[in-house]
């Protein structure tokens, strides 16, 4: 009931003033909840299937349909949207899996090209027309793929050490003087077990949040400046400043992808590492 008042109070506040510009005595309509709330597409039970979650699969399928088309045929000498894929593969394959974990990544780089590529779509989606929403932006993808890293994580750490050398592996470093390790010991075991899927959902969805805000700002700001001289000035500042800053977020996008993956990397490294 609550969620259905605010969005009904920032629909009614937009559309009053939609058509109110600068010097014409009506504020600035900032963004607020209306922009990162959506109305059920359709509802199974409890479960209501809105516009990110369509982008979500979406953008799954749009993943799934490119790589399908570029190696589902391969050539000896490829055409261009083989050697697009393949370079897109190679990337993550070479830059992230053999650069970060070593010979022992191989088995990893499916999920770490998956994680780059759909963690991109999600960021990807803010800039699309009629989309125009990062999906990340909303907390819980984030979360949902930072859990998944974490599972993944915790399972490859004992598989490979055991129980107790699992443990060791999350929690006590070595080379270091033995009393260190009575401060050191549940500061890894806190940072490794509890800080990194934190940090790695935060960090994404953090960025993925700001930079809609950001564009959202000046892209609401060019329409409320517009109607007179001096407004359709400032007007153009702010469309500058929304050009510029859409060309920044897509740098953005794609560093917060490569960042996650490269993080999700890191955590595997340490967990294939045998402890001592």
């Amino acid at each position: 009931m609550q969620k259905e008042l605010l969005v009904t109070a920032d629909a009614q506040t937009l559309a009053f003033e939609v058509d109110c510009h600068l010097f014409q005595g009506c504020g600035f309509p900032a963004p607020s909840a209306w922009s990162f709330i959506f109305d059920p597409i359709f509802t199974i039970g409890p479960v209501e299937f809105n516009k990110p979650m369509l982008l979500a699969i979406i953008g799954t399928f749009a993943i799934l349909a490119f790589f399908w088309a570029g190696f589902s045929k391969p050539q000896v000498v490829p055409g261009k949207l083989q050697m697009v894929a393949e370079a897109l593969y190679d990337f993550v394959h070479r830059g992230i899996a053999k650069e970060v974990i070593g010979k022992k990544g191989e088995p990893f780089v499916p999920l770490l090209v998956s994680l780059f590529f759909f963690v991109w779509m999600l960021n990807l989606w803010a800039l699309i027309p009629l989309a125009q929403f990062p999906v990340s932006a909303l907390i819980g993808y984030p979360v949902g793929l930072a859990l998944l890293v974490w599972v993944i994580y915790m399972t490859v750490t004992f598989r490979t050490n055991g129980f107790v050398g699992g443990i060791r592996n999350l929690c006590v470093p070595s080379g270091l003087p033995k009393p260190i390790y009575v401060i050191l010991t549940p500061i890894e075991f806190v940072s490794n077990v509890f800080v990194r899927p934190f940090t790695l959902a935060v960090r994404l969805f953090a960025n993925m949040f700001a930079g809609h805000i950001l564009i959202l700002v000046f892209t609401i700001a060019t329409w409320y400046m517009l109607g007179t001289v001096l407004g359709t000035v400032y007007a153009t500042g702010s469309f500058v400043v929304t050009v510029v800053l859409t060309v920044f977020e897509l740098f953005i996008q794609a560093l917060q992808a490569y960042v996650f993956t490269v993080l999700t990397a890191t955590y595997l490294s340490q967990a294939l590492e045998e402890a001592h």
